[in-house]
């Protein structure tokens, strides 16, 4: 498991999505340098739009966001390479979005067209089974564009045990479920939070400590910090997402691991936003420029940063500065087609 470790996938969106991706790439990572090696696409697969890894098994798994959804698993060789286990339908349109129970017997899977969440049980060496729930939203939000309805974009599964949160864009709301790990169904934990009217939240990310999380308003650009409670999300302040002017969409966010920094990757004017967390309220200290004008998502891997520009065919390193937590780019910009998610 350790090799497969030094090895990253790259999913990015294919033809049938206007993409110039051929399926998932993997790259060697240096992880004193951090530089990416390009091994070329390993997986023909359509429209891998992002990627998870089982956290026991040598076992790789993909949405396929197409308007009949798919979940697409694969075995993962030590040099990288990927072998298929098989493809099952999402239950929903265009799913954006996945990730494994901590105990590796269940993956979640968020259709974001569809607007609902998808449930399917893992054996013990990591397939998929039959899905066992689909759990559509309801509703919409202020934007009539973007939230006619419900489109659910990000599940969350709690580490430690907890409520899973579903993110939903359309309906300017998180959910919670508890899974009856026997029967593979959701059960609805207490009421939804509901965002401000046309935050069209996207993605959230949770603090190390299990106590808190920050949620990114796609439609509004907003960073809002929450507690999470037993009896749900407690708003605690909300910051704007860019220092920049212009139009900032906000899309990747994530804790450092050491819990001081807040990372966020912001459409549009092409940067990721460094906020330290030391504080009450989280304090803007660098915005850097990501490489592009899209980065649609990032992933943090030892003092290194990959950052995917979905529209400028690219991802870009930076090494994280452990003390100020900013990133500084290093080498050149390694060429992708139409990235949209970097698994390392």
């Amino acid at each position: 498991m350790a090799g497969q470790h030094e090895v990253v996938h790259i999913g990015g969106y294919t033809a049938e999505s206007d993409g110039r991706a051929e399926g998932i790439v993997a790259a060697r990572r240096d992880p004193t340098t951090g530089a990416l090696t390009p091994l070329g696409t390993v997986a023909v697969t359509p429209s891998p739009s992002f990627l998870a890894r089982h956290p026991g098994q040598p076992v790789l798994y993909a949405v396929n966001e197409l308007p009949e959804g798919g979940l697409s698993a694969f075995r993962v060789a030590p040099d990288g390479g990927l072998t298929a286990l098989g493809v099952r339908p999402t239950g929903g349109a265009e799913p954006c979005h996945l990730a494994i129970a901590p105990d590796g017997r269940h993956v979640f899977v968020a259709n974001y067209g569809g607007g609902s969440l998808a449930v399917f049980p893992l054996d013990a060496d990591g397939v998929p089974g039959e899905r066992t729930d689909l759990v559509r939203h309801e509703g919409h939000g202020a934007d009539p564009e973007r939230q006619e309805a419900a489109h659910c974009h990000m599940v969350s599964p709690d580490p430690a045990g907890g409520p899973l949160l579903a993110v939903d864009l359309g309906t300017d709301s998180v959910y919670r479920y508890d899974l009856d790990a026997a029967s593979g169904r959701l059960v609805p934990r207490g009421p939804r939070l509901r965002t401000p009217a046309g935050t069209g939240p996207r993605h959230l990310a949770r603090h190390p400590d299990g106590r808190r999380c920050w949620l990114v308003g796609e439609l509004d650009a907003t960073v809002t910090g929450y507690d999470l409670t037993p009896d749900g999300l407690r708003q605690r302040v909300r910051v704007d997402a860019s220092g920049r002017t212009g139009h900032v969409q906000p899309a990747g966010v994530a804790v450092g691991p050491d819990g001081n920094f807040l990372y966020v990757s912001n459409r549009g004017v092409g940067t990721v936003a460094v906020f330290a967390l030391a504080g009450e309220t989280p304090e803007l200290v660098a915005e850097v420029d990501a490489g592009g004008g899209w980065p649609r998502h990032f992933a943090l891997a030892g003092s290194h940063l990959y950052v995917a520009d979905e529209r400028a065919d690219l991802v870009r390193v930076f090494r994280v500065d452990p003390g100020s937590g900013v990133p500084e780019p290093v080498g050149e910009p390694v060429p992708v087609a139409s990235p949209t998610c970097v698994l390392v």
